[in-house]
C-alpha cells in the first residue's frame, strides 16, 4: 500500500456548512474503507489548508478515485501528494545512478 496526503480547502459550500465537517469526516473515512484505503490521520488545520489527510491506498488509481469522489460532493477541493516512508525512500535511493 502507498501513502497519500490530501491537502484540502473548504469550498464556499463547505465553509457555509462547516459545522457538519466532523460528520463529513466520518463519512469520508467510511468511503475510504469501502474503496480499500485507510485513513491514518485527518486533521483540521490553520493556515493555507483547512484539512490534511494522511491515508494509505493500494494504488494511485484508488487514491485518485477517492479524491475525485469526495471533491464531487462539493464541500472541499483537494490536492493529492504521494508520500514515501523511510523503507520506500531507501528503495528509491538504492535506484539512484
Amino acid at each position: 500500500m502507498a501513502y497519500y496526503v490530501f491537502l484540502t480547502n473548504f469550498t464556499d459550500q463547505g465553509a457555509r456548512t462547516v459545522r457538519d465537517s466532523p460528520k463529513r469526516a466520518d463519512a469520508f473515512r467510511a468511503m475510504a474503507e469501502k474503496s480499500g484505503a485507510k485513513v491514518h490521520t485527518l486533521l483540521w488545520t490553520l493556515g493555507k489548508h483547512d484539512v490534511i489527510v494522511l491515508l494509505e491506498a493500494p494504488d494511485d488509481a484508488t487514491a485518485t478515485a477517492l479524491s475525485l469522489s469526495v471533491s464531487a460532493l462539493g464541500n472541499i477541493k483537494t490536492q493529492t501528494l504521494k508520500a514515501f516512508d523511510a523503507a520506500d525512500m531507501r528503495k528509491i535511493i538504492d535506484k539512484m545512478v
